[in-house]
């Protein structure tokens, strides 16, 4: 069986105490860190180097076109700022869950169930709305999590394609299908402590290539092309949709806290998220300002597609992201298939007294893997891709819902500091998500117009 990381039951699970009303604060003698059992848990430096997996994959790969897309000066400011932001929020979702876990006195509770403690805590307008809550929270996490598994077949078909083409050349859809047999039987992997050799594994072919590329980039022959400082109001949405993507590992983040030995080594000042963090964040401002610099404004969807066609270290780099997205598919995945089977499906078969349990899990596993499939064949578009999906659904989970959960999770009290701090993030949230999801959508929709198809089509050969 899985690693118990998230549930979504709000019955506690020790038999010391029993759950108690969320408007009660008699809570404080109760630690949920100290109830929890685990079948699996993972140290410090597993969470840690999951982290960094989720963090290091297509993302910061696509940071030259962000930066492309924002100006260089603008693209450097507004990556570390969004670091700043992206880290706080997520410092204020753990310690939302971690409180929302207190008034109820349980060990764990998922995203959703504590998003829906938050609601039944707040004012009482909002209280009706707190079973609402938790399905949008779960539809978010299974769009987002299946968005990036959209978005890695995309990759590695795309990179698989430019090593491939310089011997024969094939269609990136079917590039797509030769991969869907070896993700499915990836993705049947069911511990995400047996996924962490994987991961470490990928880890160190992703930091390798990247040290790789940014060789390419400072040492390759660069663009002439002057170099914009500032951006455009019109792009920077685009921008702003790719890096909450690249940067909020929302729906991981929360799975990896609750699966932690130490659990209350995640928050510290220099525990594994501001350790992690700071790493990325750091990471994503040199490639993204030295692969600007590198091509300017022809930068590709991923900044592999610009290394020297059919040079064999480049080929070498190429094959090593490609490897390393494949095994973080299986990570990203496991998401959707935890809200999906423990929130749903599960229920529902217990109900109905089925006693195929195994089948249907596995195959909701490969369903998912098909439906990803069938959507990064429908839209194969890499960057627009990764636009969307941050902004459609990591202003939602990674700012809007963290602000709301811990105004909420503070009432009556409502510390006016803290309230106008979470009505701002909110806003934020509010407005990076309609203008990026419009823009996004607007791309899209022209990149399948048939000018859009013929420069596209240009740019594959160019390559």
């Amino acid at each position: 069986m899985e690693d118990k990381m998230e549930t979504i039951r709000l019955e506690p699970m020790s038999n010391n105490t029993a759950p108690t009303s969320p408007d009660r604060d008699d809570n404080a003698d109760y630690d949920p860190h100290l109830h929890r059992q685990l079948e699996k848990p993972t140290n410090n430096l597993e969470t840690l180097v999951h982290l960094l997996k989720c963090s290091l994959g297509t993302g910061i790969l696509a940071m030259p076109q962000a930066f492309a897309r924002s100006g260089l000066v603008t693209g450097i400011v507004a990556t570390v700022l969004a670091g700043i932001l992206v880290t706080h929020c997520l410092h204020v979702l753990v310690r939302s869950q971690y409180a929302a876990c207190k008034k109820l006195r349980v060990p764990l509770l998922s995203y959703p169930a504590a998003a829906a403690t938050a609601f039944s805590n707040g004012p009482p307008a909002f209280r009706g709305f707190a079973k609402p809550c938790a399905i949008t929270v779960d539809v978010f996490l299974v769009v987002y999590q299946l968005g990036i598994c959209c978005v890695y077949i995309v990759f590695i078909a795309d990179n698989i394609k430019k090593v491939v083409d310089h011997y024969y050349e094939m269609a990136v859809e079917i590039h797509m299908l030769i991969i869907l047999v070896p993700l499915i039987a990836f993705n049947l992997i069911p511990s995400l402590k047996l996924l962490a050799p994987f991961s470490a594994v990928a880890n160190v072919m992703t930091l390798v290539g990247l040290g790789i590329v940014v060789y390419f980039l400072l040492s390759g022959e660069k663009s002439t092309e002057p170099l914009d400082l500032w951006g455009s109001a019109e792009t920077f949405p685009l921008f702003f949709g790719t890096i909450l993507f690249a940067l909020t590992a929302v729906g991981v983040v929360i799975a990896l806290e609750n699966n932690m030995k130490t659990p209350k080594a995640f928050g510290h000042p220099c525990g594994v998220l501001n350790t992690g963090m700071t790493f990325i964040v750091l990471l994503y401002v040199a490639v993204g300002a030295l692969g600007y610099i590198f091509c300017v404004s022809n930068c590709s969807d991923s900044i592999t597609l610009d290394l020297p066609k059919g040079d064999p270290l480049a080929t070498t780099v190429i094959v090593m992201f490609a490897i390393a997205i494949f095994i973080s598919y299986g990570l990203h995945c496991y998401v959707p298939v935890e809200v999906l089977w423990k929130g749903y499906l599960l229920p529902w078969l217990e109900a109905s007294g089925s006693n195929r349990l195994l089948v249907w899990k596995y195959g909701l596993r490969i369903s998912l893997c098909l439906l990803t499939f069938l959507l990064a064949v429908t839209v194969p578009r890499l960057g627009l891709f990764i636009s969307l999906f941050g902004a459609l659904c990591l202003s939602a989970l990674g700012i809007c819902f963290p602000a709301i959960m811990e105004s909420f999770l503070q009432y009556p009290k409502k510390p006016k500091l803290l309230l106008l701090k979470d009505v701002i993030l909110f806003i934020i949230g509010i407005v990076g998500l309609l203008a990026g999801t419009y823009t996004a959508l607007i791309s899209i929709v022209r990149s399948f117009q048939p000018q859009a198809v013929l420069a596209h089509g240009a740019e594959h050969q160019h390559e």
